[in-house]
């Protein structure tokens, strides 16, 4: 990550602007050598607040943990496998999965 003084900052804040935004790089300002402020593009802010959000929200994350210990497990399914059953289930009327194998 770059690192510029406040007063460097200052001075230069339109140029540090277009690098964060062309860059998607942060820019860290300091002063007396402590990172007091971290300049970020738009979309890292996104990123971050989705992220929170993700984060913040206990039934997903559970989820996202069961899912974790399925494919630890191997219980896993590949594309071509997913989309074989979606196809036998289009052909099914009201029927999603065709086989015995089961979903979670």
């Amino acid at each position: 990550m770059t690192t510029v003084s406040v007063t460097t900052a200052r001075a230069n804040l339109y140029d540090l602007i277009d690098k964060v935004s062309a860059s998607g790089k942060p820019v860290a300002i300091t002063n007396k050598g402590e990172t007091k402020a971290v300049l970020i593009s738009p979309e890292e802010l996104r990123s971050w607040e989705v992220t929170m959000e993700v984060m913040n929200d206990k039934e997903l994350m559970d989820q996202i943990r069961e899912s974790k210990k399925d494919i630890k497990a191997g219980r896993v399914y590949s594309l071509d496998e997913v989309e074989k059953e979606l196809r036998l289930a289009k052909d099914v009327p009201g029927k999603l999965i065709k086989s015995g194998k089961k979903r979670s």
